[in-house]
């Protein structure tokens, strides 16, 4: 089968559910057809919830040679399985996500990569991805704002998850968008001048509280995509309503990336236990948006 149609699967930490939730959605019957599929890494050997080195190095060679072979054209895209970022770090100590890694595996700087989740219920995108709220809120600026934006809405576009007449949203930093200036001024410093140029070129978005922007967007269907200013911002509310079924995707960069939403499960790995829609959603949506490119 011709490499456009090829999508490398990296297994993630053999210690994990990743081998698990590989192989039952590579057995179900709603798996994209028309595909070839490649799974890259080693689970031999490997036991179930308890990590090694071993089982790290595997998990960092596998999304090394499926980043790797999705920029020399060998894969249309890859799906990556779960990995644990503390044991890669031992062995890689400037690891901090594979959203970061397919960064800078692209040549590019870490906030290239945008962390977008999405599941029919929400999607959400994030301005930082894997820091401290601290640094978190340092990295935010206008120009970040502006760019998460535009690359969320062109996402939302290639993969036909915009409805006419919903707009985006951001989800205020502060409570209460900071009250005027009484529980911060990032809101109107930061947040403003960014939604009022994306308006002005015609990129629909508001500035909501974060305590309401997501009962509008999951309850009403107010808001195609919620843009966060930080990783738990996000996260916690998309995993309240889409855990097992949501899909990461990497946006920003010239290749296809999608994980499931989920981490390795270690207190459940081996036992048959692990649900792999989550994983099969990942692969779908690869499969959607090579068809679409």
């Amino acid at each position: 089968m011709p490499s456009q149609h090829t999508i490398a699967i990296t297994l993630g930490d053999p210690a994990g559910i990743g081998p698990e939730v590989v192989a039952k959605t590579l057995r179900d019957r709603r798996l994209p057809k028309g595909f070839r599929y490649e799974v890259l890494g080693e689970s031999r050997g490997a036991n179930p919830g308890k990590l090694t080195r071993t089982g790290a190095r595997a998990a960092l060679k596998a999304l090394a040679e499926a980043a790797e072979g999705c920029r020399t054209g060998k894969y249309a895209a890859m799906v990556t399985g779960p990995v644990h970022k503390e044991a890669l770090a031992q062995i890689q100590p400037d690891f901090v996500g594979q959203t970061e890694f397919l960064a800078r595996a692209c040549g590019l700087p870490d906030d290239t990569a945008v962390m977008c989740l999405t599941d029919p219920k929400l999607t959400i995108a994030l301005c930082s991805n894997h820091c401290s709220l601290k640094d978190a809120i340092k990295r935010l600026t206008p120009k970040r704002i502006i760019n998460v934006a535009k690359i969320t809405r062109e996402f939302l576009q290639r993969s036909g998850r915009t409805r006419p007449g919903r707009a985006l949203a951001f989800a205020g930093v502060n409570p209460h968008l900071g009250e005027a200036g009484l529980f911060g001024d990032e809101d109107f410093r930061l947040v403003a001048p960014a939604i009022i140029k994306l308006n002005r070129e015609g990129i629909a978005i508001a500035h909501a509280p974060a305590d309401t922007v997501f009962h509008y967007a999951v309850n009403k269907r107010a808001f195609d995509a919620v843009i966060c200013a930080y990783h738990d911002q996000g996260l916690i509310p998309f995993k309240l309503v889409a855990f097992e079924t949501g899909v990461n995707v990497t946006l920003g960069l010239p290749i296809i990336r999608t994980s499931p939403d989920h981490g390795t499960a270690l207190e459940i790995a081996g036992k048959n236990k692990a649900d792999h829609r989550s994983m099969l959603a990942a692969v779908q949506l690869a499969a959607k948006l090579v068809l679409k490119r």
